[in-house]
This record gives C-alpha cells, sequence and structure tokens, in this order.
C-alpha cells in the first residue's frame, strides 16, 4: 500500500498560528514557514521584504538581503523558540508579506513606495517587521510609523550614526537619521545608537553607546541603559547587521571591525521586553560577501526574537 505523503509548504496552504514541521531544506521559503498572502485579516504581525539597495556607499547585494533572511529562517520553526520555550506562533497570526514592488529603473520613485505600501500595512493595525535592504529603506518605513503612533524613540544598532549632511534630496543610507530628525518622526530625546565604532559630524542629541562603552557596560547594562533612555512610549527597533562584528556577520556592505557578537545583541535584545514596540527592520544584508549564511542567521535570529519579544504585547491590543 502507498502511504499518502506528509503535505509540505506551509507557506502556500498551512494555518496562521503553530509551527510546521518541514524540513529545514524543502519546500516554499517564507519567514519561518509563515503564510505567503497580501491578506492582512486577523493578522497580528506582517514580515515585509524591502529588497531596495541603491542607497548604498560602498558594496551593494542588500536586494538579495530578505530572500536570505527567508532561508536562514527555515532553521527555526517547528520547535519551542530559545530563549522564551515557547511558539510565539500559537498566540500570534503572523504573515510573509512578501516584498515591496517598485521600479528599478525609477529609483525616485522608491521611498514613496515603499512609505505607501508600508503605511497600508501599519495603518490595517499590523505591527510591522520589514526585511532590507540597505538602511534607506528605514526613513520611509519610519513615515508611514509616525502617521499612526507619532514620533517614536528609535532604537539603533549600528556601526554608523548615519547622520551625515542630507538637505533632503539625497537617497543615502547614511542620512536616514538626519532626515527622520528634520522630518520629526523619531523623538531624539528618548532615542539611542548602539555599538557605533565611526565617527559622524553630528548626534542631533541622540544618545550614542559607542562600542568601547558597549564592551564596559555589557549586555544587561546596554539593555538598562536602552530602557531608561526609551522609557515609556512607542518605540522602534532598527538593527543593521553591521552592528556585528565582520566575524559575525561578513555580508553586508560597510563592515567594520570590533562589533558586537550576534550573542551579545540578541542577550540585549531579550532584555527590551518591556518597552513599547510599534516595529522593527533588520536591514544591510549583503548575501554576495557572506560566509556559510553567517549573516543571514544572525538576521534572522534576531527577528525570531524580537517575534517573541513582542508576542506578549501583541495579544488583545490594538496597534
Amino acid at each position: 500500500m502507498t502511504k499518502t505523503p506528509v503535505a509540505i509548504d506551509n507557506a502556500i496552504s498551512g494555518p496562521l498560528n503553530g509551527g510546521s514541521q518541514e524540513p529545514t531544506f524543502a519546500g516554499v521559503m517564507s519567514f519561518m514557514r509563515r503564510r505567503l498572502t497580501k491578506d492582512l485579516t486577523g493578522v497580528d504581525v506582517a514580515v515585509w521584504g524591502v529588497p531596495f539597495d541603491m542607497a548604498t556607499s560602498n558594496r551593494p547585494g542588500a536586494r538579495f538581503g530578505p530572500g536570505a533572511i527567508r532561508r536562514a529562517s527555515a532553521l527555526f520553526d517547528g520547535d519551542p523558540q530559545f530563549p522564551s520555550g515557547k511558539d510565539p506562533f500559537k498566540s500570534l497570526n503572523v504573515i510573509d508579506c512578501g516584498d515591496c514592488f517598485f521600479e528599478y529603473e525609477r529609483i525616485a520613485e522608491a521611498p514613496g513606495l515603499i512609505e505607501t505600501q508600508a503605511r497600508q500595512i501599519v495603518d490595517a493595525g499590523v505591527h510591522l517587521i520589514s526585511l532590507g535592504g540597505d538602511h534607506f529603506v528605514t526613513l520611509p518605513l519610519l513615515r508611514a510609523h509616525r502617521d499612526r503612533h507619532g514620533p517614536v524613540a528609535l532604537v539603533q544598532f549600528d556601526a554608523h550614526q548615519d547622520t551625515w549632511d542630507d538637505d533632503g534630496t539625497k537617497i543615502s543610507h547614511g542620512t536616514f537619521v538626519t532626515r527622520a530628525v528634520a522630518e520629526g518622526l523619531i523623538d531624539v530625546a528618548r532615542s539611542i545608537q548602539i555599538g557605533v565604532r565611526t565617527i559622524a559630524p553630528e548626534t542631533f542629541g541622540i544618545e550614542v553607546l559607542d562600542i568601547d562603552q558597549c564592551e564596559a557596560l555589557g549586555a544587561a547594562g546596554i539593555a538598562a541603559r536602552i530602557r531608561q533612555r526609551a522609557g515609556p512610549g512607542p518605540c522602534y527597533l532598527t538593527f543593521d547587521v553591521d552592528s556585528l562584528d565582520p566575524s559575525c556577520a561578513p555580508g553586508t556592505g560597510t563592515p567594520v571591525a570590533g562589533g558586537l557578537t550576534t550573542r551579545q545583541a540578541l542577550s540585549i535584545l531579550w532584555r527590551l521586553r518591556e518597552l513599547d514596540w510599534r516595529g522593527m527592520d533588520v536591514v544591510e544584508v549583503a548575501p554576495p560577501y557572506d560566509t556559510a549564511e553567517i549573516t543571514a542567521i544572525a538576521a534572522a535570529a534576531i527577528v525570531q526574537t524580537y517575534l517573541q519579544v513582542v508576542a506578549g504585547q501583541l495579544i488583545g491590543t490594538s496597534r
């Protein structure tokens, strides 16, 4: 008798809740095997790709980041998640909303298209997790979030401050913070940058924890400083993988030696469960420079941990 095969491809036909048991090496690759759909009905969290890397100042390739992160995320589904020991998909309806659409030959139109499509998700009351893309994409994402949540505390993991001069006409991953401050997208008094190890012309009053301060404080101390700075009120996480040392994230556009380890970053994030998170992105994963998917796995782990962080916050609430 022929045995009926067990169906896979949870991304196509699986339920919104619960993990899947597909082989990590097979099936349609959505983020952690979540259903691939644009339908936001009953959805708590949408994972969405923004494959834009035309604002890079050094090595391109982050347009391939969303796909790489999705493939790496297959490692995490189907088991209780570390460190919570729970399955966040038992309490959260999470989908993979596919990728943002824009025409590569019309670069000037891309910021508006990213913002408009992000706004459709955020305005539906869905918590948005975005997979970049270079760090410029955070600017239109912040615009979409500000209109719903007001100015947010920016919690930025990064080797760079991204505060270079911008007269409002640049499309650059090195100036998105400058524009966010000028447009009132972030609450400067509550914002903080972690892991910085380059020099920029401005801080705009944002607290900067450079890598030497991070080393002295340790994960628990860094998390305490972030909690103290951000305080109550809406927060947005932007995680540039170049905040990690190149040994932990070689696949990125502007690597800087001497950064955080992946273990430190995950430990810090897990200690930020009490903050009022309204959205996040992970950016600058550039697979052409990656080795053994080290960077993609790190980025997927950041999002996986963030999902556990917000799982207890979003149930029964309206975002």
